[in-house]
C-alpha cells in the first residue's frame, strides 16, 4: 500500500471516529475515559496519527461497538478466497 493511501486511510478513520464521538454526544475527555486512554491519544486517533497503537484504536472502536466489525473485516474466511481455500492445510510458516 502506498504511503499516501495509508495516510489518507488514517485521516478518514480519524474523521469517522470524530463523527461517531459527536453523534454519541461525547467529549474527547469522556471518550478517553470510557476507552481507558488519555485525551491526547484520542486526539491523535482523530487526527489520523500513525503513532497510535492498534490496542488504543481498538479501545476507541469498542466504545462505539465497532471492534467486532474490525475483527470480522480482517477474517480471511469472510472473503471469497478464504472460503474457497478453507479446507486447505495452512503451513506453519511461509518461506521464500
Amino acid at each position: 500500500m502506498e504511503l499516501i493511501s495509508l495516510s489518507r486511510s488514517q485521516r478518514l478513520i480519524g474523521k469517522n471516529i470524530t463523527t461517531w464521538r459527536k453523534l454519541n454526544g461525547l467529549t474527547m475527555a469522556r471518550l478517553a475515559e470510557r476507552a481507558g486512554i488519555s485525551r491526547q491519544t484520542v486526539r491523535a486517533i482523530e487526527r489520523g496519527s500513525g503513532s497510535v497503537s492498534s490496542e488504543n484504536l481498538l479501545r476507541v472502536l469498542w466504545v462505539f461497538g465497532l471492534d467486532t466489525k474490525i475483527v470480522t473485516a480482517t477474517d480471511p474466511y469472510e472473503t471469497d478466497v478464504g472460503r474457497l481455500r478453507a479446507d486447505e492445510h495452512l503451513p506453519q510458516r511461509v518461506r521464500n
